[in-house]
């Protein structure tokens, strides 16, 4: 096996690092050490974790930089030194709000916003994790930056254990951490994140994961049946099909003519052989001309 990619339901309680690490162990005899993950998720944190595998490792950052979808739970109330459950309660505040009036907070987000990371976060200072520097109670300053919301649902409000629960649909380098402490502060309390469950990564959902355990537990030959192929990393891109000339060419890291009708020239394409296998990706050296070159290529013309 070459490449190929692994729709991951992350248990609670282990770092995207663990699970890298257990998948690297089953799929070692494939792929050797070329294992990662699309996306941090926090060890409170569950849902999709899409690993790549062997080749796919090249094509991840587009996962990286794709829109997310979460569902979380919000306690108000309560403000925690983390922002989520696993913390300490630092400050305490009103908790009795309508359904109405949260809807309302929760509109206010919707869109292009400034955001602060919280300070217990992988984000380096100085070279270091600011969790490890928040841990050892030094002050963590982490400046503030753009996000984006596309939607933000109330699905479902527990008045009585004030908590309600949220549906995100937002881009790469937001933290549902901070969105929590955010709409405590939009409706004049305190809150924190009381849980987490990634439902999307660019156009992998989680009801398509399977559970770690079940990779684990699986046979060769049913993770195989599992597994998808790269391509399906970049799905989003235009697909162009090249002749067996244009093929040796692009593989031999030469430009190609390649005579595309379409004017409106996206940033980069799929590329596929005239037996319809997964070249890699490829972008046309100037936005108006009809010269291909390679962007990134698969180091084999094989898949799994």
């Amino acid at each position: 096996m070459y490449g190929a990619v692994a729709l991951i339901d992350k248990p609670i309680n282990l770092t995207s690092f663990d699970v890298v690490a257990r998948m690297r162990r089953v799929f070692r005899a494939q792929v050797g050490t070329r294992v990662g993950h699309t996306g941090t998720l926090d060890p409170l944190a569950t849902g999709l974790l899409p690993i790549c595998l062997g080749e796919a490792t090249k094509f991840a950052q587009r996962m990286l930089d794709a829109d997310k979808g979460y569902l979380a739970t919000v306690k108000l109330g309560e403000a925690t030194d983390t922002a989520d459950r696993e913390g300490s309660v630092i400050a305490t505040g009103p908790t009795e709000f309508s359904r109405e009036t949260i809807e309302a907070a929760l509109a206010t987000f919707i869109g292009t916003i400034s955001q602060t990371p919280p300070a217990f976060s992988a984000l380096k200072i100085d070279g270091r994790p600011a969790y490890e520097l928040a841990r050892a109670g030094k002050a963590v300053t982490l400046a503030p930056r753009d996000i984006t919301i596309h939607a933000i649902t109330l699905t479902d409000y527990r008045s009585e254990q004030h908590e309600f629960d949220i549906e995100v649909i937002c881009s790469k380098g937001t933290y549902i951490r901070s969105l929590a402490v955010d709409i405590g502060t939009a409706l004049g309390t305190v809150a924190h994140l009381a849980a987490l469950r990634r439902t999307l990564t660019g156009g992998f959902a989680l009801s398509a994961a399977r559970p770690l355990e079940d990779w684990l537990g699986a046979s060769e030959e049913l993770r195989a049946q599992w597994l998808l192929p790269v391509d399906s990393l970049v799905i989003d891109s235009p697909r162009l099909d090249l002749d067996e000339t244009q093929t040796r060419d692009i593989r031999n890291g030469k430009r190609v003519h390649f005579d595309l009708k379409d004017e409106r020239r996206a940033s980069s394409y799929r590329l596929y052989s005239a037996d319809q296998t997964f070249l890699g990706l490829g972008e046309f050296a100037v936005p108006e001309s009809n010269v291909l070159r390679a962007q990134r290529l698969m180091s084999t013309a094989l898949e799994s």
